[in-house]
């Protein structure tokens, strides 16, 4: 288990993190959500033995993980760490890099191992060429092959695919989160995109000012999001007064029905491909709704959940 007990920690006299709490069974993937300069990669470079905290304590299996202070080279053998950075040699291949940290008494298991390495993030056929002809997209490829050649038993990624194209992302994540769940490697991810929160993680920590201002798991955020800001966090969100209590609705709850007590005008359609994204200006603000038509300005609807 991974244990993070009341941890504390400031760059300078401003907290960053604030009182964090939470565990994590072996296997387990938690996605770490919440706006720029929330705390999230903060949180992962203490886990990982990079910074020393201020206050609290990080456990996994009963051993705690130690910064600086204690160790002359940070950071935890049984964990790695994806930074946004990368970190590869730039004039040696790709093949090399990945496989820079396994061990050459067995030259054709490592090999072998490589390849795996590559195939799973999509990457065999650059094996041979240098890292510095690559671009951000395929050098962040071969930096998660890199973290996972060790088969680490915890693994914190740092925005894992912010680098790369959407027509591989969701091709890559598939691959990588099944791999990582074969392995029972304990994941902890940092982002921004909702994808890898409600499509891979078993839980989800939201903060917010460094501190947990939600956590659970993904489907019940989603469905029963706390306010406006953690629903915000898995797209765009209408605020409604419904039956008298404030409620967070996503544009695909929303309806066009023949008569109801919300009333507007079109603004915008936007389209989605597989729909089309509706503004409409109503008396209590604007609101937006999916419809697979797109509507012509200044049309009127009505929209009830």
């Amino acid at each position: 288990m991974l244990s993070v007990e009341n941890l504390s920690f400031r760059y300078q006299k401003d907290i960053t993190l604030n009182q964090i709490n939470f565990s994590l069974e072996k296997g387990q993937h938690l996605a770490v959500i919440g706006e720029s300069g929330c705390g999230k990669s903060t949180l992962l470079k203490l886990i990982y033995g990079l910074y020393d905290a201020d206050e609290g304590r990080i456990l996994w299996n009963d051993n705690e993980v130690l910064g600086p202070k204690f160790n002359l080279i940070p950071g935890m053998e049984f964990m790695k760490y994806l930074a946004q950075d990368f970190d590869l040699m730039p004039y040696i291949t790709v093949a090399e890099n990945v496989g820079k940290y396994l061990s050459n008494t067995n030259p054709k298991a490592k090999k072998i191992r490589i390849l795996e390495l590559l195939e799973t993030v999509e990457m065999t056929e650059y094996a041979a060429i240098k890292a510095q002809f690559l671009s951000g997209g395929q050098m962040q490829r071969v930096a998660i092959a890199m973290v996972l050649a060790l088969e680490p038993e915890v693994l914190l990624l740092d925005e894992p695919f912010s680098h790369i194209d959407n027509f591989r992302k969701n091709s890559l994540r598939r691959k990588l989160f099944a791999y990582l769940k074969e392995k029972e490697i304990t994941t902890l991810v940092a982002t921004h995109d909702s994808t890898d929160v409600l499509s891979f993680a078993d839980a989800v920590l939201v903060l917010k000012d460094g501190a947990i201002v939600e956590k659970g798991k993904p489907q019940l955020l989603y469905e029963n999001p706390k306010n406006k800001y953690v629903a915000s966090l898995f797209g765009d969100v209408n605020e409604m007064e419904i039956d008298g209590k404030i409620q967070y609705v996503f544009p695909h709850q929303l309806k066009e029905v023949s008569d109801s007590d919300v009333k507007g005008e079109v603004l915008n359609s936007f389209f989605r491909g597989s729909h089309y994204l509706i503004e409409v200006q109503t008396e209590k603000g604007i609101l937006f709704f999916e419809s697979e038509k797109k509507y012509t300005r200044s049309e009127v609807v009505y929209l009830k959940k």
